[in-house]
């Protein structure tokens, strides 16, 4: 069976499996106990980890607070920047084609009396920058957009929301849990982006485990939020609890072999994106409508309409010889609200497939979509 559901979650890297195994058995000990050796080669495997997703990302290694995973992290940040500063306002900003895990969030602050703005989009998923800009307010504390779309791949213009941000003084979060290690990312050249979000399992990672960067100020203290989690005071107070050293090794790996072969994956996804849109068009031609565009997007991810098919029925009809989805695997019981919001019809939505690959695929296993 072919795997192409990359956006869901992906397959472990041998090699991340290899490095967590010894945290899972003779290096056992809790990094934040003291002076024998099982504890100190946990914190030294910590920060080794968190040296390599930081540099991942173009971050400083005291920039990072790992958690259990984007929706913790979407969770905590939200929650935290709306507690936090909510004498200063309650206005935030977000789109309507988020993770759930941030529209929840943003409905039950609502609940709480803060104002939330849902952003339309274009048919391709993405805000508009002047709609964007015209809704920003005096009281707004917080705006939280999604970097790149888990359903149809499309990038927002995060550059020019960054800049946004930072001239008015306004928190900027992103859900970057599609973008990061798959296309590059260098916080450093996003001074705007206060709030970055991501999970392991996203690039090759294991499950469970996910990082938050959170910028420093000019005093080079992290920016303050209220944390979501209270206890022991680990990651520096921000999200208390042991750590999951094996799993915060295992993410560490995969952002240490992320980075060593985005350029290369990168073209090798876009190509293998340009083959099989060739065939699915040589093979359905006006039977089938793609949902996203050919740039601004991450590489390897595709949306398309299979006209007059039920999508729940060509899942399950695939499923012997190939694995796909029909949109985002956190909300898989509800039509997409993605879909909807760059305004395809029910109908529409529910024809709709999501392709999604992954460096593991190789071209000529593709060659089954000739046989569709």
């Amino acid at each position: 069976m072919l795997y192409l559901d990359n956006s869901a979650t992906t397959q472990i890297h041998p090699e991340v499996k290899e490095a967590m195994l010894p945290y899972l058995m003779e290096e056992f000990g809790n990094p934040s106990s003291k002076y024998y050796s099982v504890a100190e080669n946990a914190k030294n495997a910590v920060k080794e980890a968190r040296h390599s997703l930081a540099s991942l990302i173009g971050a400083q290694d005291s920039e990072i607070i790992f958690t259990s995973g984007s929706t913790e992290s979407n969770n905590m940040v939200i929650k935290g920047v709306a507690d936090y500063y909510s004498n200063q306002g309650k206005h935030i900003i977000t789109s309507k084609v988020e993770h759930p895990s941030v529209l929840e969030t943003c409905r039950y602050l609502e609940e709480k009396g803060f104002e939330v703005t849902y952003l339309d989009v274009d048919k391709y998923g993405r805000i508009s920058l002047e709609d964007f800009k015209s809704q920003l307010q005096d009281n707004t504390i917080l705006v939280t957009l999604i970097w790149g779309n888990n359903e149809l791949g499309s990038l927002n213009d995060m550059e020019s929301i960054a800049d946004l941000c930072y001239e008015r003084n306004i928190f900027l979060h992103t859900d970057a849990t599609q973008v990061v290690g798959k296309v590059e990312v260098n916080l450093s050249d996003y001074p705007g982006i206060t709030f970055l979000s991501c999970s392991g399992h996203k690039f090759h990672g294991p499950k469970g485990i996910g990082g938050t960067f959170i910028r420093k100020d000019r005093y080079d203290l992290l920016t303050k939020i209220t944390p979501l989690l209270h206890g022991g005071g680990q990651e520096q107070g921000i999200r208390s609890g042991t750590l999951a050293v094996h799993n915060i090794v295992g993410l560490g790996k995969a952002a240490e072999i992320a980075k060593q072969s985005l350029t290369k994956n990168i073209k090798k996804l876009e190509e293998m994106e340009s083959y099989v849109s060739m065939i699915l068009k040589d093979k359905f031609s006006d039977q089938i409508e793609f949902n996203h565009d050919n740039t601004q997007k991450i590489p390897g991810v595709l949306s398309v309409q299979f006209k007059g098919a039920n999508n729940e029925l060509l899942v399950k009809s695939l499923a012997p010889v190939m694995a796909v989805s029909t949109g985002s695997a956190c909300s898989s019981s509800k039509p997409s609200h993605v879909l909807a919001a760059i305004g395809l019809s029910i109908d529409q939505v529910r024809s709709t497939i999501r392709f999604s690959m992954s460096s593991f695929i190789e071209k000529e296993d593709l060659e089954i979509f000739k046989e569709l």
